[in-house]
């Protein structure tokens, strides 16, 4: 009866096991490794797709069906030696599919080995994880490339560039990088529309692949800057020129031609880079040249460009260094009642204490932070100190009250989500009125969106701030524009007011911006007035306003003040 109960124990004992193998979603295997002999259950066979049929028992059944690649890691992982019994063991590898391609899979068992230490016996299951490595590697396709174009993002670009780099050096294999920026491409998406001018950037895209090899990348950078890297390649330029017959022809978008140009940069591995950075750094230095010498055109990148570039890759350390370390300083010059010389404003004008080279102009770095995004932390801390300073004045010389201070605004900070809140934080936190606050930004501003800068300008003229164009006639701006604005103050350029004794239509050009101005009802401040003459002369055509050398110089925060401690005793405040 014990007998007869053992054999019933044992066969419902197989029929569960063979019941959990058919439904097991794994297949399972037992190896006999002694007897060479291999079970392979139903789910097993259904995953190499022989699900049906015998695939009989011997090893080769899995083994054979093994990539290529993967066969000697995983006979290695199965097999390893001086593993105690009961060890575990776990591969992942990729098996041919009946059906054709390749399935990826798990294998997962435990090893009981001899007393020497061989393997006996394995077993284990076998999973199915090839949905698991399609969304993985999906999810690495899309982490390494432009979702809307479908090229290599900067990420993977500069990875393949640090790869060419090293294998330049070690094989002497040449290389060049192409930096691409296609030319105004606003004036596109303002026309045809921003779903439009993504199909013409995707179009590009398919276009630059066309003009390199297999071999070669092209990638896009961030909004219409695109970089190529070509192997083995004697004359770079011949890429580019390729690039320059291929925009010739116009694209579809939103049923209209358009036609876009591109400047590009080289930069050469002969000049022996040594990390990615550097190439694209110099690359992208010649393609402003090239927009500099007249747009849709290629330089390549030279000796003398390479040392300016590192020049520059240095002023930019020092110059973060100086707006995070208190370097910078702000001047400010008188705004006057040409007339009378009577005081009515000081434009806040940026200078950098530099610890070597002294005092240096905005000119040597406002174009460099503009450059790097630093114009942003640069501007911020000129609007600050410029309202910190201002109210300070307006404490100590009550007759400061009607002052009012300028300070400019690049386009980038003029377009920043956070701008307005920005400004009024910084008017609260000094006690500076908002009503003797004049910002200046450039027609320049005003053409990149012009109705995005509409919604800022209402918003600054509710909180009563007042807005001036800068350098006005220098510009691209419509006078469609301007009588919609709500702007305050037109600024005559300096280069006007220097030149308009030589050039007699330059006189005539001041004369109509006073007179729109006056139409307009907005205030006329002519810049860089250096002479009498010049004064007498924007006076008698009606501009009331100047500042320049013949008023005086930008003045160091100490000398504007004894100019408003002056102005006080000769008031009787």
């Amino acid at each position: 009866r014990r007998r007869l109960r053992a054999e019933h124990d044992l066969a419902a004992s197989a029929r569960r096991y063979a019941l959990a193998a058919h439904g097991a979603h794994d297949g399972l295997w037992d190896w006999d490794v002694a007897a060479g002999t291999v079970y392979y259950s139903p789910r097993w066979k259904e995953i190499v797709g022989c699900a049906g049929t015998d695939v009989g028992s011997a090893p080769a059944e899995w083994l054979g069906r093994i990539h290529p690649d993967d066969r000697a890691r995983v006979e290695a992982e199965l097999f390893r030696a001086g593993e105690p019994s009961g060890s575990l063991l776990e591969v992942e590898h990729r098996v041919a599919h009946r059906g054709g391609g390749w399935r990826w899979v798990v294998a997962r068992g435990v090893r009981v080995a001899d007393a020497a230490g061989a393997v006996t016996r394995m077993a284990g299951s076998m999973s199915d994880v090839s949905e698991r490595k399609r969304f993985e590697e999906q999810l690495l396709h899309d982490a390494m490339h432009d979702s809307l174009t479908g090229l290599a993002n900067r990420g993977l670009f500069m990875d393949r560039l640090e790869r060419a780099i090293a294998h330049a050096r070690r094989r002497g294999h040449p290389f060049a990088v192409i930096f691409l920026d296609l030319d105004r491409f606003k004036v596109v998406n303002d026309r045809v529309g921003h779903l439009a001018a993504d199909g013409v950037l995707v179009a590009l895209a398919r276009r630059l692949e066309g003009c390199v090899r297999a071999g070669d990348s092209v990638a896009r950078l961030g909004g219409d800057e695109f970089a190529l890297l070509v192997h083995d390649v004697e004359d770079p330029a011949v890429v580019a020129r390729r690039i320059l017959h291929e925009l010739r022809a116009p694209f579809e978008a939103a049923g209209q031609q358009v036609v876009v140009s591109a400047s590009m940069g080289i930069a050469v591995s002969s000049t022996g880079f040594t990390r990615p950075e550097d190439a694209l750094r110099d690359a992208d230095a010649a393609m402003y040249r090239a927009k500099g010498r007249g747009r849709a055109r290629f330089e390549i990148a030279d000796a003398e460009l390479h040392e300016r570039s590192l020049r520059q890759l240095a002023l930019e350390s020092q110059l973060r260094e100086a707006v995070e370390g208190g370097e910078l300083r702000l001047h400010f010059q008188p705004v006057v009642v040409m007339e009378t010389r009577e005081l009515v404003g000081f434009e806040a004008l940026v200078r950098w204490q530099h610890p070597v080279d002294g005092l240096r102009p905005p000119d040597d770095f406002i174009p460099l932070a503009e450059q790097t995004g630093l114009i942003m932390s640069v501007g911020r801390w000129a609007l600050r100190e410029g309202c910190r300073q201002m109210q300070e004045w307006r404490v100590a010389y009550p007759s400061a009250a009607g002052v009012w201070l300028s300070v400019n605004l690049s386009s980038r900070q003029f377009l920043h989500p956070q701008l307005v809140h920005e400004i009024m934080a910084a008017l609260a936190d000094t006690g500076f009125p908002p009503g003797r606050l004049r910002l200046e930004i450039t027609e320049s501003v005003i053409m990149d969106d012009a109705a995005a800068v509409g919604l800022v300008l209402q918003r600054l003229r509710d909180e009563g701030i007042g807005v001036a164009i800068d350098d006005f006639g220098t510009g691209y701006s419509s006078l469609s524009y301007l009588h919609r604005l709500p702007l305050d103050t037109l600024k005559i350029d300096r280069s006007f007011v220097r030149e308009m004794h030589t050039d007699p239509t330059l006189e005539a050009v001041i004369q109509t911006v006073i007179s729109l101005s006056g139409n307009l009802r907005l205030d006329t401040v002519a810049e860089g007035v250096e002479t009498h003459e010049e004064a007498a002369a924007l006076q008698r055509m009606g501009c009331r306003i100047g500042q320049g050398f013949l008023f005086s110089e930008p003045l160091e925060p100490a000398a504007a003040a004894r100019l408003l401690a002056g102005r006080e005793q000769r008031t009787g405040a």
